[in-house]
């Protein structure tokens, strides 16, 4: 199942012909983003190993509680893009399912490593390490 959204993202991605237009498209995913609420804007849901200033909220599923939704904001339009496919991902899924979900899968299937410099690199997986810890902390 994550594989399938994972290969999903990737064949979005796949039809778009250079870097540029995966950059505009990412841009485009980040301003779908829906707003974070200010009240989730803490420090606790901030991602400090970001040279952006990025935050993420993990949520119970009121109808399916043993399933999270995510919520997140960025200040910088491409990694708000990758904070929106992260929170498409990774929204639904039950904190097994997160700590299983491959992000190396997603981000070499979108060729990041090679477009993101290397601070920014680390910013991405610190997101995701952050999404993991907030799944673990709810019940």
């Amino acid at each position: 199942m994550v594989n399938d959204d994972i290969q999903a993202i990737v064949d979005d991605f796949d039809l778009l012909d250079d870097w540029d237009q995966r950059y505009q498209y990412l841009v485009e995913i980040g301003e779908q983003l829906p707003a974070m609420p200010a009240a989730e804007k803490t420090d606790e849901n901030r991602v400090k190993e970001c040279m952006s200033l990025v935050h993420v909220a993990a949520h119970p599923d009121g109808g399916s509680p043993q399933r999270l939704h995510f919520s997140g904001d960025c200040d910088t339009a491409i990694i708000k893009g990758v904070v929106a496919i992260l929170v498409r991902l990774l929204s639904g899924k039950t904190p097994a399912e997160i700590a299983a979900t491959d992000v190396d899968a997603l981000f070499d299937g979108l060729h990041l490593q090679e477009h993101l410099s290397p601070s920014r690199h680390v910013g991405v997986y610190a997101i995701v390490e952050q999404m993991r810890r907030q799944a673990r902390g709810l019940p």
